[in-house]
């Protein structure tokens, strides 16, 4: 065996959790991802998924994407910026930038590559990126490959923030990055406060709404629309692989910013294109959410309804106001021992253990889609509060 191979065999946590009968990952689902799925031939409900709308298996987004197929292909055979542009990107691309109230947008291959590319190629090592310490890790590798300094804030704290504006050089370039809606905690970023520091302190604010478009705003344009700060927030970025159905992401600015990402961005120079499937998926999502709103306030009724569900029950749920609700648990095995009983009830949700989070902060993610119905919410809480009292979770 060679070294290489001498070191990863002794990576053993998923072998062990697999005898033990609690390995949670990787489970194949044989269906469309809907509020239903099928699993080895069981049917379950499906609390665990991004599709905040419920549209990757609706029928006008499937054919949008089939039709992307027939005039353009399968896919582009290269990068956008070398042969793999079509005109179905652009158009989509001025599409997004307006139904976020930016001057231009780019498409990424996925949201990951957005800010992988954007967070690393905007700022130089004499200048400062800050990003709270619970953003996502596209984020943060993003940051990692950016030669600018880091400086972390605590979470939602703005007078965590505002400290570390205070020891940036007042001339340098000061980049924060935040979540619009926290993937793993579902609460929001103030960004009004935000909005304010910045303009203290001559900063640019990048904002992640890969967990909002499609689920704040009256058509579903974000937090930034949300909470009435478009305009003051430099880059809005999101991914196509929650409410959009598809797969992708963008960013959105002005367009002397756009233009530099568009010839430096790593992540966008050197990938292949979006398929034409996924920016024709995109596109019909698009329609969906124009055309469709009581998609999103059905959403927002169902989510209340859980939230103050789980209250009653007892459950720590942190500051969540948004379809992703935490289920604390705070310890790792029991949370992997309550994924797999939560199945064989008939629920399908993620668990989230360290090292995502802290292990004292491990929980079960429960996220709702606009598909689903009251009754198979009050399903899902009457087999978590069965599930969590045989645990002594309330």
């Amino acid at each position: 065996m060679k070294l290489l191979q001498q070191k990863l065999s002794q990576f053993t946590l998923p072998q062990q959790l697999k005898e033990m009968g609690i390995y949670p990952y990787h489970r194949a689902i044989c269906s469309e991802q809907g509020d239903e799925v099928y699993i080895n031939g069981k049917k379950v409900l499906m609390f665990g998924s991004n599709s905040y709308l419920g549209l990757t298996n609706d029928p006008r987004v499937k054919a949008a994407a089939i039709e992307a197929v027939k005039k353009y292909g399968s896919g582009c055979a290269g990068s956008r910026f070398l042969n793999g542009s079509l005109d179905i990107h652009e158009q989509t691309e001025a599409r997004l930038a307006k139904f976020v109230g930016k001057e231009d947008a780019i498409i990424f291959s996925t949201g990951f590559q957005v800010n992988l590319g954007v967070v690393s190629c905007l700022c130089d090592r004499h200048d400062y990126v800050l990003l709270d310490e619970r953003d996502h890790a596209s984020i943060i590798e993003g940051r990692r490959l950016s030669p600018a300094n880091y400086l972390k804030f605590r979470h939602n704290d703005m007078e965590s923030l505002e400290s570390k504006l205070c020891k940036c050089e007042p001339e340098a370039i000061k980049l924060i990055v935040v979540d619009g809606v926290f993937s793993m905690e579902g609460d929001v970023a103030p960004l009004k406060e935000m909005v304010a520091l910045a303009e203290k302190y001559q900063a640019a604010i990048m904002v992640d709404e890969a967990h909002g478009m499609g689920v704040f705003g009256p058509n579903g344009q974000g937090v930034c629309w949300a909470q009435g700060v478009t305009k003051d927030i430099d880059l809005i970025m999101a991914t196509f692989s929650k409410s959009f159905a598809s797969l992708g992401g963008f960013i959105a600015t002005d367009k002397i910013t756009a233009n530099f990402i568009r010839h430096t961005a790593r992540s966008y120079i050197f990938s292949a294109s979006a398929t034409p499937a996924a920016i024709g998926a995109v596109n019909a999502s698009l329609d969906i959410m124009e055309s469709e709103p009581e998609r999103i306030a059905h959403l927002w009724d169902i989510t209340r309804f859980a939230i103050e569900g789980f209250r009653n029950m007892g459950c720590e749920i942190g500051n969540t106001s948004t379809p992703i609700i935490p289920l604390y648990i705070r310890d790792n095995e029991k949370t992997f021992c309550v994924t797999r009983d939560l199945f064989e009830e008939g629920l399908f949700v993620n668990p989230v253990v360290s090292p995502a989070v802290p292990s004292e902060d491990t929980l079960i993610r429960f996220s709702l889609m606009a598909t689903h119905t009251q009754e198979q919410v009050e399903f899902a809480l009457e087999k978590i509060e069965k599930v969590f009292k045989k645990y002594d979770i309330i």
